[in-house]
């Protein structure tokens, strides 16, 4: 059985480890979450500014 020398280690290891970054950020960035939008929290917000000391 043939052994590999370490660069050929070293190169299949950049290979694989680029293959993965470009795929996770290829998932990462495909999808644009939206923001939930409710009445609670901008009622909220507006009579939380009164503050009692």
């Amino acid at each position: 059985m043939p052994q590999m020398a370490p660069i050929g280690w070293l190169s299949l290891f950049i290979v694989f480890s680029i293959t993965f970054i470009l795929f996770s950020m290829m998932n990462y960035y495909s999808v644009i979450p939206k923001a939930p939008k409710s009445k609670i929290s901008s009622k909220h917000l507006t009579a939380s500014l009164n503050w009692k000391w």
